[in-house]
């Protein structure tokens, strides 16, 4: 008998507790999820490669280690995608872009191991921002495989860089994905999809094997249904690891019996939402007033230190990218490339002085000590994870944008390398989702997720599916 279609949108604990119970099995499972990135995925521009073969190898594999009491954990015969900068043996790793299209390389990235050893299961390798977006790309078609398509409109644009993550996971292709953030990249996909996303902090997740765009921002993390979900899979990814020197020396375990407990201290970025879509502001706002009466926080409002984060942050990745793809300029095959703008914004980048790097870097320094500082006083910083719903794939960005801004939590955070969880909480202009973001320390992933967690446990935005087809092979 066919699965049924609630499948596509439980999380990972349900589906690990179905499949223990015999209600499935990883092979079923799997078929299941590659039924729907084969017939869903090309409808909204979220699939590069289906690596059908690999995963039904793999499936039969966590089968038959269950069946003989090898019981890998949490992600045991659980599908999943990675955004497609990850390198996996013997499969096209794009980077999302035509000059890259057919690159292949011969071994997998850490956290393709990592899931491999954890028993879970690789269905896809998922579409993206063409170089991740670091050409600066300001509209959705950016990419070879189309714009990014969100399952709740797909006349909107899914995020980016990591647009086949947060569609794939959003209309319920996959239980979960790897995607990859510098500076906004899992947790703009992530709000747009109504999904949840964890960016964790740099150094955490070892990035060998990844494409770079930003050896000093970049950073790889769960892209899921829910913030337990992606505690699951950060327990399975991060550390240390000898092939990535940029990772930290640090064992990780995400254990929710050990997770700090409520009530929680917030701070509120002052006039975060003063400049947001009103069904943004009305979303964020009802958050607030759920945390304080479910008695899960107490709210303060700060003010973040007064440093060009942004500024230095756009310095940084502009300057580590010309490194990165200088012969993908000067051998003119960035010509190639989808967006316009991305075929000569990569010129602009090798004329940027090197003093100009050089004092983004001590002023990063100067910002770490300033937000290090200020989040030692409360367990994290709320605020909206983006200033505006999905914008329509025929505009640019600031087209719609214009006139809304974000606080600068998210430049600062990814400039200083912090953890953040962002979740669903709620819809906003044309019925589209709005997402609530938490910013914390350091290596303090699991008290984000421990807030996150608390705040879906207390509502339900994370339950609701999206108006794409749950399926359209049944008939």
């Amino acid at each position: 008998m066919p699965l049924p279609n609630d499948l596509a949108f439980a999380s990972l604990r349900t589906l690990g507790k179905e499949l223990r119970d015999g209600d499935f099995t990883s092979v079923e499972l799997t078929e299941f999820f590659l039924k729907r990135l084969e017939t869903l995925g090309p409808k909204l521009n979220a699939v590069v490669t289906v690596t059908r073969e690999l995963a039904l190898e793999q499936a039969k594999k966590a089968d038959a280690d269950l069946a003989a009491g090898r019981d890998h954990g949490p992600l045991h015969g659980m599908p999943f995608g990675v955004k497609d900068l990850l390198a996996t043996a013997g499969i096209p790793t794009s980077w999302g872009s035509a000059p890259y299209k057919d690159q292949v390389f011969d071994a997998d990235a850490t956290v393709v191991t990592a899931l491999r050893r954890a028993g879970a299961v690789l269905c896809a390798k998922l579409a993206m921002v063409e170089i991740a977006g670091g050409f600066g790309y300001q509209q959705a078609n950016a990419s070879f495989t189309g714009p990014g398509l969100n399952p709740w409109d797909v006349s909107r644009w899914a995020g980016g860089s990591s647009s086949g993550p947060g569609s794939a996971v959003g209309a319920g292709l996959v239980p979960f994905a790897i995607g990859s953030e510098t500076w906004g990249s899992i947790v703009t996909p992530s709000a747009y999809c109504s999904i949840s996303g964890m960016r964790p902090t740099y150094g955490r997740v070892s990035r060998h094997g990844a494409m770079a765009l930003s050896w000093t921002m970049d950073k790889l993390g769960p892209m899921a249904r829910t913030a337990d979900d992606c505690g699951l899979v950060l327990d399975a990814i991060a550390g240390p690891d000898p092939a990535d020197p940029t990772a930290a020396p640090r064992t990780y375990e995400y254990d929710t019996d050990s997770l700090p407990k409520p009530p929680f201290k917030l701070f509120k970025v002052k006039n975060a939402a003063n400049r947001v879509q009103e069904g943004v502001r009305d979303a964020y706002e009802r958050s607030l007033e759920t945390l304080e009466k479910e008695k899960l926080a107490t709210i303060e409002e700060i003010e973040l230190p007064k440093l060009p984060v942004n500024e230095a942050a756009g310095t940084i990745v502009s300057c580590e990218m010309a490194a990165a793809f200088e012969g993908l300029v000067s051998s003119g095959d960035v010509w190639e490339l989808t967006a316009p703008e991305d075929r000569w914004g990569g010129h602009a980048s090798l004329a940027i002085p090197a003093v100009d790097y050089i004092n983004a870097l001590r002023l990063r320094k100067v910002a770490q000590r300033e937000y290090d500082t200020l989040l030692a006083r409360c367990d994290a910083i709320v605020a909206p994870t983006r200033a505006t719903v999905a914008p329509p794939i025929d505009q640019t960005f600031g087209e719609y944008g214009r006139g809304f801004r974000s606080s600068s939590i998210s430049g600062g955070g990814n400039l200083c390398g912090l953890p953040a969880v962002c979740v669903p909480n709620g819809f906003g202009e044309a019925g589209l989702p709005t997402s609530l973001v938490f910013v914390g320390r350091a290596f303090e992933e699991n008290r984000l997720l421990a807030i996150a967690a608390a705040y879906q446990d207390a509502t339900d935005w994370h339950e609701t599916r999206p108006p794409f087809p749950l399926i359209e092979t049944d008939e």
